[in-house]
């Protein structure tokens, strides 16, 4: 009597399984999506061809190798590095650490693209157009995420209250790194008109976030409050702000501002900067805010009154949660726009990343080089806003936002 193997690693193998397949049946299932392919696959094809052959032997990529400290710290006095690195060093540190701890359950601390984007890294580190010692300390960094993200997992895994701590740790990181920066207090000072690069970028960026999400969140509430007085004040505000051009803001920011205060007392440039982009941004975030309140459903909210509790503690405990955690595609994507927006701030005569990038395209011997310097620009934002819609779902899966 004949016995059928039923057993599912002898069964054929899917077709998804199948790389040829899978290519058929995506590509190539007619006739007019196979020309389609084709058409596409060589335009590709020749855009990478044209592409690899003018940035191997048309492309002036001296330009970047000659003024890359430019590019990154601007005027920053060079017997000053030290501090950058340092800085580099306690993000790297922490970022690992809170890596670490949010995997402290899963099965593996490196997946495979981990995996892969740590065996890469390496390569183009040794291909970027820097000096020996800079590469050095490139590596350095990047094995001491590695290294801090295996203890963050192996302390979380003793400790599950540990990321508890974490937000706090990021500001007295985040305070400390200002303090760098700057000088005072025992460190040489440094005049913000020295600031500049993308330093100055990413630091606006992450003061005006830190500051515009509290205000936001506090916009979406307000409009939706029952107290007419905070409800009109909240509308007005972003109904005013959204119809304004932030070139606008940041013009009135850099001018208007100064006319309302005392005479001698001259904010800074970069306070002001970071005042038009909070205020700015922070219209936007309340309309974000207020999408997730809306779906959050009105009996989460009587539920909670009928437990007993106040309406602070039933919006911070229940409803803001909820909410928040419904609009973290639309929040992260303002953050990126914030991000991006940025670029803006070279109008009103702060040297950032572009700014920096229209500097030194105006020195003589970089007259004409463009495409390189431009390029070198947009591929640091991709690297840096494609970081933050990664860690944006990485987020989502954490917090089941598909459920």
């Amino acid at each position: 009597m004949k016995t059928v193997n039923t057993n599912k690693s002898s069964a054929l193998p899917s077709l998804e399984n199948n790389p040829i397949e899978w290519l058929r049946k995506n590509f190539f299932s007619t006739w007019h999506n196979s020309l389609l392919s084709l058409i596409l696959f060589s335009l590709i094809l020749w855009g990478i061809t044209n592409f690899i052959s003018w940035s191997t032997t048309e492309a002036e990529w001296q330009v970047i190798k000659v003024n890359l400290p430019l590019l990154m710290v601007g005027r920053y006095p060079k017997d000053q590095y030290w501090r950058i690195w340092l800085m580099v060093s306690i993000i790297s540190s922490f970022f690992g650490l809170s890596c670490g701890v949010i995997a402290r359950n899963s099965a593996k601390l490196l997946t495979l693209p981990v995996l892969i984007l740590i065996a890469v890294l390496p390569v183009i580190i040794l291909f970027f157009p820097v000096n020996l010692p800079f590469k050095l300390l490139l590596i350095v960094m990047v094995i001491l995420v590695i290294t801090t993200a295996w203890i963050g997992k192996k302390i979380g895994i003793k400790n599950s209250n540990l990321g508890q701590y974490l937000s706090f740790s990021w500001l007295v990181a985040f305070l400390l790194i200002l303090w760098l920066i700057g000088g005072g207090l025992g460190l040489k000072s440094v005049s913000t008109n020295d600031w500049g690069g993308l330093k100055l970028t990413i630091l606006m960026a992450v003061v005006s976030i830190f500051l515009s999400f509290p205000l936001g969140v506090l916009l979406a509430l307000g409009r939706q409050s029952t107290l007419p007085v905070m409800r009109i004040f909240s509308i007005g505000y972003i109904e005013i702000i959204r119809g304004l051009p932030l070139i606008s803001i940041l013009f009135m920011g850099q001018i208007m501002i100064p006319l309302f205060l005392p005479d001698g007392m001259r904010p800074d440039r970069i306070l002001r900067a970071i005042l038009g982009l909070t205020l700015f941004s922070s219209a936007y975030l309340a309309e974000n805010v207020r999408s997730g309140l809306q779906s959050v459903p009105r009996g989460q909210t009587e539920a909670a009154r009928a437990l007993g509790l106040n309406t602070p503690l039933s919006l911070g405990l229940i409803v803001l949660p909820q909410a928040l955690k419904v609009a973290i595609p639309s929040i992260v994507g303002q953050f990126i726009s914030l991000f991006q927006d940025t670029t803006l701030l070279s109008i009103v005569g702060l040297v950032e990343l572009l700014g920096i990038s229209r500097s030194i395209l105006a020195q003589p011997q970089f007259l004409g080089d463009y495409a390189e310097v431009y390029l070198f620009d947009g591929v640091l934002f991709w690297i840096i806003c494609y970081a933050m819609s990664f860690g944006s779902r990485q987020l989502e899966k954490k917090l089941n936002t598909t459920r």
